[in-house]
């Protein structure tokens, strides 16, 4: 349980993802959860096995009662819970007790975090309240398990060499230039510049996407330990805000996926917001790829440069909840 950094918090979902009255299996902590979202715009989240037999209770439905707010109902033997873990069994008329300790869930606007039932360490980040004040929603993109661990998953989204081999064939990133790394504790920033080889004209009538990737990708990336890493990147068009989050729902299984925000400096942007999406897509997809490649506990002989990020990520990884020295600022 260590190394899923218990009393942290995790954004488990964001509303749009949840569809009215549909159930939706999450995971946390080695925990399967079934997440549904009412009438009332209500979300609740209970453990996923059914008291009676263990039926998976997110492959059931959902059924709205007089109030507007549902119940989930058991795919088995199709016994009805509330919010509160309660059931009615047949024949009784009567509701039991709560056969089922519900998940704590912290909703900020459209947010839905949680610490996964234990004693929270570090609090949540208030970003996202701020980015949401500037910014339009776009959607959200690439959300997938990864057969890796939290610690792997975080190294490799704090690894600013990465870009140019495992992110090549989208990009065509030839170097990175680095230029600074502001290091708080549990919060960081990182900027660095990534020129590109460029795409030919014929490559890009053949695929007009291509007219949106910069030639040169500069990159500022916010960081907040240990579940959120934000790349902010400025368009002739626009700005965006491209939140990728890590969830551990196991220990050696991490779910990611992306929520994008824009900020149109001209109507046209609007319109790009699925290309955007599915370039997100793209990332998170040969991320996953290149982590399936990996030995596991290999001993690292070689340091290349500018991997501050991932020293960064080590260190609070080690002391959580606590900060310590050194300070990585560079």
């Amino acid at each position: 349980m260590r190394s899923m950094l218990p009393g942290a918090p995790w954004l488990l979902a964001h509303k749009s993802m949840l569809k009215v009255n549909q159930p939706r299996k999450v995971s946390l902590y080695g925990v399967d959860y079934v997440m549904w979202k009412d009438e009332t715009g209500e979300v609740h989240a209970l453990p996923n096995a059914c008291p009676h037999m263990g039926a998976m209770l997110s492959e059931g439905w959902c059924e709205t009662q007089s109030d507007g707010k549902s119940v989930v109902i058991c795919p088995f033997h199709a016994l009805p819970f509330d919010a509160a873990g309660c059931t009615v069994l047949p024949g009784s008329g009567k509701k039991t007790l709560p056969q089922l300790q519900p998940l704590e869930l912290r909703i900020q606007g459209d947010f839905i975090w949680s610490h996964g039932g234990h004693e929270p360490k570090i609090p949540i980040p208030k970003v996202l309240d701020e980015i949401v004040e500037q910014y339009y929603f776009v959607g959200y993109t690439g959300d997938r398990s990864v057969e890796t661990d939290l610690l792997t998953m975080l190294l490799n989204m704090h690894d600013y060499n990465h870009q140019n081999g495992t992110h090549r064939d989208l990009f065509r990133i030839t170097e990175v230039e680095f230029h600074q790394f502001i290091d708080e504790g549990h919060h960081s920033h990182a900027f660095y510049d990534m020129p590109t080889a460029p795409y030919t004209l014929t490559e890009k009538l053949r695929k007009p996407d291509l007219l949106l990737l910069p030639t040169n990708i500069k990159a500022h990336l916010e960081n907040h330990f240990p579940s959120l890493v934000i790349f902010h990147g400025e368009m002739p068009l626009g700005k965006a805000a491209q939140c990728h989050f890590f969830i551990p729902e196991a220990e050696n299984r991490t779910r990611t996926y992306i929520l994008l925000f824009g900020q149109a400096k001209h109507p046209a942007f609007k319109l790009f917001g699925s290309t955007y999406l599915k370039f997100g897509q793209v990332v998170i997809d040969q991320d996953a790829d290149i982590l399936s490649k990996l030995y596991p506990n290999t001993p690292q002989k070689i340091k290349l440069n500018n991997e501050v990020g991932m020293d960064w990520v080590r260190r609070n990884f080690e002391s959580f909840p606590d900060v310590v020295a050194p300070n990585l600022s560079r």
